[in-house]
C-alpha cells in the first residue's frame, strides 16, 4: 500500500489562490534545429530562514540541507538569508523582531522558521518576549490561514498515547484563523475594578470578512480531502462565536458538496481523544485552533513530527514546525528535525507550487521511518536511536534515492 503524508489537499499546489502561482521557467519561442539542446535554466527562489531559539538552529540547519538537495534534483536553486528573531534577536538587538528581519521576510518567496522562546526571556515584559515577535511576524506577513495536518503514520501508530485501534488511520487538518480573535482584539491590558483589585482583560472579536475568508479556505481544503468540515466554536456562550457560526453556515451555501457540521470547543477537545477518525477538516478561531491543533499533534505520537503552513492572500507564506524551542535539549543533538523537514515540504508545495520536490521530501521521511530510524521522542524498543544530525543524514540519503517509500 502506498504511503502518503496527506500534507496536500488533492491536486492543489497552492490552495485557494492565497499564494501567487509558482514561477514558471521561461520557454523558448522557437526551436533552432542546428543548435544543440540547451537545458532549461533553473528556477530560483529566495528563502528567509529564521532559526530562532533553543533547538531552532539545529532543526533549521538540517531542513535547509534537505530543501537544497530536493530542489536541486528538480531543477530548483535557492538563495538563503538567515535572520535573527525571538530570543536570539532580543540578545542581539533588544527587540524580538528587528526591522531588518521583517523586511527580509517580506521580500522573500517563503519563510522557514525554527522555534522561538526559552526560560531566559520568560520574565521579560510582554513587548520584549520572543512570542511577541512571532505575532508581529504573522501580522507583518499578513498570513491569516494556518494549516496544521495531523496524520498518524503507520510506522508511528504505537507511539501514540491513544490505543492503536483509536489512533490508527487518523488523518485530519486543522484550519486555524491566525490574525484575529482574542490574541489581537482590543481593548486589552491591565486595570483595576470597582473594588480596587487588579484585573487583566482581553477581547475576543471577529469581523465578518475575517470569518468569511478563513471559512472559504477551510471549505476549499475539505473539498479536496474527504468533503467534511467541522466548524468549532462556543456559540452557546460567546457572541463572537455566534457570529462565527452564522457566517460559516452562510458560506456553506457556496459549497453544497461539502458536509458541514458544528461542534462546541469543549466537546471537540473530548472527541479528538475519544474518536479522532470522525474528523476530516476542522476550522476554528485563533485561540481554539491553537489549543486543538496541539492536542491533535499528540495523537500522532509526537509534536516533533508535525509541520504547519501559514498563508495570506499575497506575499510569502510562513512555514514552521508546531513544536516549541525545547531549551532543555537544545545543543545536545536530541531534537527531532522531521517536523521542520516536513515544513520545508509544505513550503515547496503551498508556498512555491513545487509539488515534485515536496513529494521527494515526504517520501524520504517515510522511507527513513520505514528503515527504523528514530529520535528519542518517537523511539520504541527495536528501533535505531539517532540524533538530529543523523536523522537528517538518513533523510538526505532517501531524498536522493529514485525509489519512493512504501509500506
Amino acid at each position: 500500500m502506498a504511503a502518503s503524508l496527506h500534507l496536500n489537499v488533492g491536486s492543489l499546489n497552492s490552495p485557494l489562490n492565497l499564494k501567487s502561482v509558482a514561477k514558471q521557467s521561461p520557454r523558448p519561442t522557437r526551436i533552432r534545429c542546428a543548435s544543440p539542446a540547451v537545458a532549461a535554466p533553473p528556477k530560483r527562489y529566495s528563502i528567509t530562514l529564521l532559526p530562532g531559539d533553543g533547538i531552532g538552529p539545529e532543526v533549521i540547519s538540517v531542513a535547509k540541507i534537505v530543501l537544497k538537495l530536493a530542489g536541486s534534483l528538480e531543477g530548483i536553486e535557492f538563495s538563503f538569508q538567515e535572520m535573527p528573531m525571538g530570543g536570539a534577536a532580543l540578545d542581539l538587538t533588544g527587540i524580538p523582531l528587528p526591522e531588518e528581519t521583517i523586511s527580509a521576510a517580506q521580500k522573500a518567496d517563503a519563510v522557514l522558521l525554527g522555534a522561538i522562546g526559552g526560560y531566559k526571556w520568560d520574565k521579560n515584559e510582554k513587548h520584549l518576549k520572543p512570542e511577541t515577535g512571532l505575532l508581529q511576524l504573522r501580522e507583518g506577513l499578513k498570513v491569516f490561514a494556518n494549516l496544521r495536518p495531523a496524520t498518524v503514520l503507520p510506522q508511528l501508530v504505537d507511539s501514540s498515547t491513544l490505543k492503536k485501534d483509536i489512533a490508527e488511520g487518523v488523518d485530519l487538518m486543522v484550519v486555524r484563523e491566525l490574525t484575529g480573535g482574542i490574541y489581537f482584539g482590543k481593548p486589552r491590558g491591565f486595570g483595576t475594578n470597582e473594588k480596587g483589585e487588579e484585573i487583566g482583560f482581553n477581547t475576543e472579536v471577529y469581523a465578518t470578512y475575517e470569518i468569511d475568508r478563513i471559512a472559504r479556505v477551510a471549505f476549499e481544503i475539505a473539498r479536496k480531502r474527504r468533503g467534511q468540515l467541522c466548524s468549532v466554536d462556543k456559540a452557546n456562550v460567546l457572541e463572537a462565536s455566534m457570529l462565527w457560526r452564522k457566517r460559516v453556515t452562510t458560506i456553506a451555501a457556496d459549497y453544497p458538496d461539502v458536509e458541514l457540521s458544528h461542534m462546541y470547543v469543549d466537546n471537540a477537545a473530548m472527541q479528538l481523544v475519544r474518536y479522532p477518525k470522525q474528523f476530516d477538516t476542522i476550522v476554528t478561531n485563533n485561540i481554539f485552533g491553537d489549543i486543538l491543533s496541539d492536542e491533535a499533534s499528540m495523537i500522532t505520537g509526537s509534536i516533533g513530527m508535525l509541520p504547519s503552513a501559514s498563508l495570506g492572500e499575497s506575499g510569502p507564506g510562513l512555514f514552521e514546525p508546531i513544536h516549541g524551542s525545547a531549551p532543555d535539549i537544545a545543543g545536545q543533538d536530541k531534537a527531532n528535525p522531521l517536523a521542520t523537514i516536513l515544513s520545508a515540504a509544505m513550503l515547496l508545495k503551498y508556498g512555491l507550487g513545487e509539488s515534485n520536490a515536496a513529494k521527494r521530501i515526504e517520501n524520504a521521511v517515510l522511507d527513513t521511518l520505514n528503515k527504523g530510524f528514530r529520535t528519542g521522542d518517537i523511539y520504541s524498543a527495536g528501533d535505531k536511536l539517532v540524533g538530529c544530525k543523523e536523522m537528517g543524514e538518513e533523510v538526505l540519503k532517501s531524498v536522493d534515492s529514485p525509489v519512493g517509500a512504501a509500506i
